[in-house]
């Protein structure tokens, strides 16, 4: 059984992953350069880590990676990240994004970048129902039993995809896990963390026309890490 691609540029993504806020975002920012600010959106599906590896993220383990991505990047990301109100959960979360997507792709992908800015950026806790709520409301969004199954099958149709990891990026049948960083990791357990905007244009370029229109007919995977 295979799964058909979804037109456009779609990524896998867990909202607790410090790799995909700084993907989406380098992402984000390479299609505004190619394309321009109304140029594709983003769908950014559920990768629940939490059901992948069956548990959650430890907090302190993120930290960790939060403490090397900001001090080896140095753009100011994770400014307001604090560990004492990570979430155990971002099954919830992940039903607010889907829901905004029933409003359109740009409801959508606003409200998935809305979710990691308050978490990374903000140091609020996206379990807490609160927090969803003013996100939800702010967005003009409301969360149904229909989300919470969204959730599930976007984790069902990454495993039929061989989606790798967080963030893992496709454009029709074109994907690459993590295109815009290269992440090694050194003896110790420490990371090694750098931008890889080659990688990343290359990516993109395969996906993109001259006319911002979304490559679908590629049978060839992007080589991934």
């Amino acid at each position: 059984m295979t799964s058909t691609p979804t037109p456009g540029l779609e990524v896998f993504a867990d909202v607790w992953c410090p790799f995909a806020h700084v993907g989406l975002r380098l992402v984000r920012a390479r299609l505004q350069d190619l394309l321009g600010a109304n140029g594709v959106s983003l769908r950014v599906r559920a990768w629940p880590l939490e059901l992948v590896n069956g548990r959650p993220l430890d907090p302190q383990t993120t930290a960790h990676h939060v403490a090397d991505l900001r001090a080896q990047l140095g753009n100011g990301w994770f400014a307001g990240f604090d560990p004492s109100a990570f979430p155990d959960t971002t099954l919830p979360a992940l039903a607010v994004a889907a829901a905004a997507y029933r409003s359109g792709r740009a409801v959508g992908e606003r409200v998935s970048m809305a979710l990691r800015d308050a978490l990374f950026e903000e140091g609020r806790n996206v379990a807490d129902p609160e927090v969803l709520l003013a996100i939800a409301d702010q967005h003009g969004v409301m969360v149904e039993p229909v989300d919470q199954q969204a959730v599930l099958a976007d984790w069902r149709d990454g495993q039929l995809r061989s989606v790798k990891g967080s963030p893992h990026f496709f454009c029709g049948r074109t994907g690459m896990f993590c295109p815009s960083l290269t992440i090694e990791r050194q003896r110790g357990g420490a990371l090694r963390i750098a931008p890889d905007r080659e990688r990343l244009e290359r990516f993109i370029d395969q996906c993109f026309g001259s006319n911002g229109t979304c490559v679908s007919s590629r049978s060839a995977e992007a080589s991934s890490r």
